[in-house]
């Protein structure tokens, strides 16, 4: 073999451990093309069982692990802007996120976690819809590609949520109110449709009334947060899940929603005790009004061109969950609306943490909190990129907001139950 033949194939095999002694920077900052496909990279790569870095506050929280052929193939199918460095390179940017000085962190995510969404079944009789909205977390884990599974009334009370390590609730009154859509689409088919499958899913369960039905669902996902699990709820999901702890054994329900009044005292029986955030709000009393109570900060003062929130900044190092579940390329992000727009803030229990806040406005957007062994998150609105999302308006597309910040925030929580195991301060 000629002497030139010889030193390009040592070339060649050092050029190739070269490569093979590299990292994957998935940037996360202004630069990246698309920020939600880029959280399902994340979760693809914990798939295939290799460990990566979440480079909290670096580059508006980036992503890093062990480069291969196969995941420069899988961003680049899926459009998402990566960067091949030396593992050198690399572990000087974590002597530099380890500085003291700086407000970063890196956490490693061992485990894809194990998800379910809590959703009626969407097809009911010969394939119509249940419900004519979409929901924002199915959306954005379909476009994402990470992978997910469906629960309902009777997978919770029949003890599933122990195989999944993050439940999602979205759109849902665990009230037994139906939404409070009476007023306005009582006389509609899919309401019809709603009401008669919710109470029989309340008979097929033993319960004589929707409302006993939904406060069994959701003592059972107390029990599941109690135990380690990680909840993430949105719109109504939120409020409706606090309310129905307080009114344990309270009628809340007027005639229109369960066939009889509603207790004149209920109000003074709630027992605010038991909720996991909001305390000392007023129950909606007139029946017709599309609220339940005085948590959602409505009427509210904000122009949709004014509707923005700002996202707390966090220790990196001392406050690493609150750290991740902001993690964005901006800390200002664009409100929207839902059927629980907003929180007022005078009900937000002291062990709660507000993460995101319109403080002109006087209403946080975003709160996390704990609960025994688990932790959860509560994110009011709907649609993040749909600021006024109506009853049967068409589902969003995500292609045309892929470095939409505030879906960030839902991708944020995904990813969270992947960290290692953290510590709770005391």
């Amino acid at each position: 073999m000629s002497l030139s033949k010889l030193s390009l194939i040592l070339l060649l095999l050092c050029g190739s451990a070269a490569l093979q002694a590299s990292t994957m920077l998935i940037p996360m900052d202004e630069k990246q093309s698309d920020h939600l496909k880029a959280y399902g990279i994340a979760y693809w790569v914990l798939e295939n069982q290799v460990d990566a870095w979440w480079l909290l506050n670096y580059r508006g929280g980036s992503f890093a692990f062990t480069h291969s052929r196969a995941f420069e193939r899988e961003c680049l199918t899926r459009g998402v802007k990566y960067e091949v460095i030396p593992d050198a390179k690399f572990n000087a940017i974590l002597e530099d996120i380890a500085n003291p000085e700086k407000n970063m962190d890196a956490m490693k995510l061992e485990k894809a976690p194990k998800i379910a969404v809590y959703t009626p079944e969407y097809n009911f009789k010969k394939g119509t819809k249940v419900q004519p909205w979409d929901d924002a977390v199915t959306l954005v884990l379909a476009y994402a590609e990470i992978p997910y599974e469906t629960v309902y009334d009777n997978e919770v009370l029949g003890d599933r949520l122990a195989e999944y390590d993050w439940l999602h609730l979205h759109h849902e009154d665990f009230t037994g109110q139906f939404g409070r859509f009476y007023r306005s689409f009582h006389t509609a088919p899919w309401y019809r449709r709603q009401v008669e499958y919710q109470e029989a899913l309340a008979a097929e369960n033993g319960y004589e009334k929707v409302s006993q039905l939904k406060l069994g669902v959701v003592k059972k996902v107390r029990e599941f947060v109690g135990g380690g699990g990680f909840m993430f709820a949105m719109c109504s999901a939120t409020d409706s899940y606090d309310i129905a702890l307080a009114a344990e054994g309270v009628d809340i329900c007027a005639q229109y929603y369960d066939g009889d009044p509603i207790d004149p005292n209920a109000q003074e029986k709630l027992d605010f005790s038991k909720t996991f955030v909001f305390e000392n709000f007023k129950l909606q009393r007139n029946p017709l009004e599309y609220e339940f109570s005085s948590i959602d900060h409505n009427p509210r003062r904000v122009g949709e061109k004014e509707d923005y929130f700002s996202l707390f900044e966090f220790s990196a190092k001392w406050d690493p969950v609150p750290t991740m579940l902001t993690q964005n390329h901006t800390r200002t992000v664009k409100g929207f609306m839902g059927q629980t727009t907003a929180f007022r803030k005078e009900h937000i229990k002291s062990s709660a943490l507000i993460l995101g806040e319109n403080k002109a406005a006087g209403e946080a957007r975003y709160l996390h909190g704990n609960f025994g062994e688990g932790f959860f998150s509560f994110y009011a609105g709907h649609d993040p990129a749909d600021y006024r999302h109506l009853v049967n308006d068409p589902e969003t597309d995500l292609s045309l907001h892929p470095n939409s910040a505030g879906y960030r925030l839902i991708l944020n929580n995904i990813l969270f139950p992947a960290a290692k195991k953290q510590k709770r301060k005391t």
